[in-house]
């Protein structure tokens, strides 16, 4: 338990066994599941966390409440990972009145089978007193679940933010950030938007431009550090990757079976090196996907405005990997990026076309043909010089 004021405590808990988030986004760092206490004439908790943390979150609340009852559970999120603990709560404190929106109620009664007694349902703008503060509720469909909404407490500037804002990464004892913490957890922020939230941008913008009215001094997401400094930078973030807005660099990504692709990839960068032209590249395939796979290029999508993706033709195909890291940009509707292909075949080239063929489909612009070449690749048959050059 952290006091974050006199009414305010951090009650999560941090993750650091986990492998996989939701079972797909590699953990190299580990996650939070942050969980919050306001204490006044009642009280009332923000979301709950994990399954597996049930003697360490209840601990946690009693540090910060004592024997005192919980008046409230506000659900901002019905994922998992912020309500597995719902039927615990109600049965550790059986006058406890779950508060959500309408959306929320069908995911109670699936999840945990909550009667309707049990539960007081809130629309956009409604408040919940709890003596000298109250609680205020706006919906964020999308914000990445159709039921999702954020908490407001006007007497603290605090916004209760659900998923919004959060980023990979367990969290320090301190909970709330200091100077040089958003740098520290930007590319973990930006990994976690990319894989989690990206397909919504749309929904994003309007939440953020409901929300702008708000004096915000302190935010606390679900999932990582509490804000208070940096602010401002996270907003900003949000705010640009939500427009699919980018910097001028290239994000390769490639799959390759015996080597030939991945030779042709690492030329490929070793040319941008030496041109001075931003890049990062990710390899997909197999053992060789290395701590973050598609979860990285994901986040580097986000970061660079052209796209380059390397497959061999396999099955008269695309290699499999490749293909499935299209298919979750087309997932995430990414848009204004730029565009090229390349790839390795031994008697029929049909990869390159057909990568070209769903980068049309996004309204990508390609960038030439693409290039395709025939068994092993060589220096002499693969001009990666030219390539960089058309990638500047």
């Amino acid at each position: 338990m952290v006091k974050l004021s006199d009414r305010i405590a951090y009650v999560g808990v941090n993750d650091t066994d986990k492998v996989l988030f939701e079972g797909l986004w590699p953990l190299p760092v580990g996650v939070s599941y942050n969980s919050y206490v306001v204490a006044d004439e009642k009280t009332a908790l923000i979301d709950t966390v994990e399954s597996g943390f049930e003697e360490d979150f209840l601990e946690n609340i009693h540090d910060a409440i004592g024997d005192r009852p919980l008046d409230y559970l506000v659900v901002n999120h019905m994922e998992p990972d912020h309500s597995s603990l719902i039927s615990y709560m109600l049965q550790e404190y059986p006058g406890l009145q779950i508060v959500a929106n309408a959306k929320t109620v069908p995911m109670l009664k699936g999840y945990h089978n909550v009667p309707d007694d049990r539960i007081m349902v809130v629309a956009e703008g409604d408040r919940v007193s709890l003596g000298n503060c109250s609680l205020r509720f706006y919906m964020t469909p999308m914000v990445h679940w159709p039921e999702t909404m954020v908490t407001w407490l006007e007497e603290e500037n605090t916004l209760f933010s659900g998923d919004a804002f959060g980023t990979f990464g367990t969290i320090d004892e301190d909970v709330a950030d200091s100077e040089g913490t958003f740098e520290q957890y930007r590319d973990e922020m930006m990994r976690y938007y990319a894989c989690i939230v990206g397909k919504y941008g749309v929904p994003v913008q309007t939440a953020l431009k409901k929300l702008g009215g708000l004096e915000i001094k302190r935010i606390c997401s679900t999932h990582g550090p509490v804000w208070e400094k940096g602010i401002a930078s996270v907003i900003a973030l949000y705010d640009k990757m939500s427009r699919y807005e980018v910097e001028r660099g290239v994000c390769i990504v490639y799959a390759s079976m015996y080597g030939n692709t991945a030779a042709a990839a690492d030329a490929l960068a070793m040319e941008l090196e030496e041109q001075g032209v931003p890049y990062a590249i990710h390899d997909l395939a197999g053992n060789n996907a290395g701590e973050l796979g598609i979860s990285g290029a994901l986040r580097d999508v986000f970061k660079y405005d052209t796209i380059v993706v390397g497959a061999p033709t396999y099955n008269n195909g695309i290699f499999p990997p490749a293909e499935t890291f299209m298919k979750a940009l087309q997932a995430r509707l990414i848009k204004g990026r730029r565009f090229y292909a390349f790839g390795s075949y031994t008697w029929a080239g049909a990869s390159v076309r057909l990568l070209n063929e769903m980068a049309a489909s996004l309204n990508f612009e390609l960038l030439g043909n693409g290039l395709s070449f025939p068994q092993a690749y060589t220096r002499e048959k693969v001009d990666m010089k030219a390539v960089a050059e058309l990638l500047k």
